[in-house]
This record gives structure tokens, sequence and C-alpha cells, in this order.
């Protein structure tokens, strides 16, 4: 079966600095991958390339089969329409209600009715959990609603593959797991393939099916969290050992 995302030797240099170099995996359809990695080793970057906000310098970087790397805007924002991206502070519109924060990309990318449009909201915030706060605003509600309804957004179009940066952020440990849960659910029931990039290796260890560890622009080590448990490298055991965030 063709992965649903395939990078194939990309390369990312910001001056002189080799953020990405000759990076190559694939994350097979209905599976998760997190992307483990100290801050500034190119976790952030990665992901913005898979969804076109950064071009490598050179590479190759495939979503469900089609190379992105070379896309126009035009046709690249249709392959985005593929992929929700959950954000790391949730990126939620303060002016605008949750429901309307929601429904942002319904509104941007379909011709569905205002009823219709409104009967997916009340669906999406259901399935995080927040069922019934369509009308209160994102100052009203606490740090992990504010991650549930990014969520809920990112889900609106009921993309195949779920980008997710920093899930855990900010959250304390039973929120964090809550979300953990959710993404796992997501996998299970509905086969969502899953890039999370973060720091929190007892999240890592719930979600992924593969851990890629990211050090000066190499992977590292790549493989379950059992076999990354098995490395001889210094610095992945010193990862595999966290008890938290780190």
């Amino acid at each position: 079966m063709e992965p649903a995302i395939r990078f194939e030797g990309v390369t990312k240099s910001f001056g002189r600095l080799n953020v990405l170099d000759n990076v190559s995996f694939e994350v097979p359809s209905g599976t998760a991958l997190c992307v483990l990695g100290r801050s500034g080793t190119g976790k952030s970057v990665l992901i913005k390339q898979l969804i076109g906000l950064i071009k490598p310098d050179s590479g190759r970087i495939y979503v469900e089969a089609e190379e992105i790397t070379g896309l126009a805007p035009g046709e690249l924002a249709r392959v985005r329409k593929r992929m929700g991206f959950l954000f790391q502070y949730s990126a939620l519109f303060d002016s605008i209600s949750v429901g309307e924060n929601v429904a942002f990309p319904l509104r941007r990318h379909t011709r569905l009715s205002d009823a219709e449009i409104r009967g997916r909201v009340k669906e999406k915030l259901r399935r995080v959990g927040l069922e019934g706060i369509e009308d209160r605003m994102p100052s009203e509600i606490s740090g992990g609603m504010r991650k549930r309804v990014g969520l809920a957004r990112a889900l609106a179009l009921d993309p195949p593959i779920l980008l997710a940066d920093e899930p855990s952020s900010g959250l304390d440990p039973v929120t964090s797991q809550e979300i953990d849960e959710l993404l796992l659910d997501l996998k299970h029931t509905e086969g969502t393939t899953m890039v999370v990039v973060t720091h929190n290796i007892p999240s890592a260890r719930r979600i992924g099916d593969q851990l890629a560890l990211l050090d000066q622009g190499h992977i590292l080590a790549r493989g379950s969290a059992a076999e990354l448990e098995q490395s001889e490298h210094p610095l992945v055991q010193n990862f595999m050992k966290s008890e938290g965030a780190i």
C-alpha cells in the first residue's frame, strides 16, 4: 500500500544553518508518527514543509502518492484540504465564537448551506466532547477546551491526515492524556493518519506507532517505542527514559 506521507531526501537550510539534511521517512496510512527532538532541531520545519508553508531546498515530499514540492498555490490548496492541522496554541480567532471558529474551513472550502454547516459544527464539537458550546467565545473557555476546539476545526473537512504541533503543550497531565485519547480514537475508529510533533515522551508512547528522533538535521533513530528503548545512543536513551515533557 502506498504510504500516506513520504519524505525522500529532504534538505532545508536557512543561511548557514542546515535544519534538515537528507531526511527520508514514510508514514503508512492509518498510523501515527511522533516526531521528537530538542528545541531547534527542525521538527516544526518538517511539519510546515508537509503542508507547503516552507519549500525544501532539495528532495521530494509526497502526500497520498502526490508530490507536493513543485505544486502551484492552487494545487497545493487542494492537497491541504486533505490535511487537518492542530496548532500548538490552538490559534483560535478570538473575535468570533467557538462555533464560527470550527465553521471557518467549511465556509472557506465548501458550498454547504448555513444549516449544513451548523450541523457539521455540532457534530465535530460533540466528537471532541464539547457539545453545546457553539456560542461561547474562545476567551470564555479553558486551555484544554481551546485545544479541543482547535482539534474540532482541524477535523471539519474530514481530512484523512492530521498534523499536530505539540498537542499537549501548556496542558496539565490529565488534560494532556485526554487529548491523547481523542487522537487515538480518531486513529482507531476513522483510520486517520497522523504526524505529531511533541516534546512529551509519555504522550508519544501512547500515540505513536513509530517515533522519530530528530537531531542536528538528521533522523537519529526511528521505530516503535520498544525499538527506540533498545538504542545504545545516549541521546535516544535520555529521551526514552524521560517521565515527562522535555
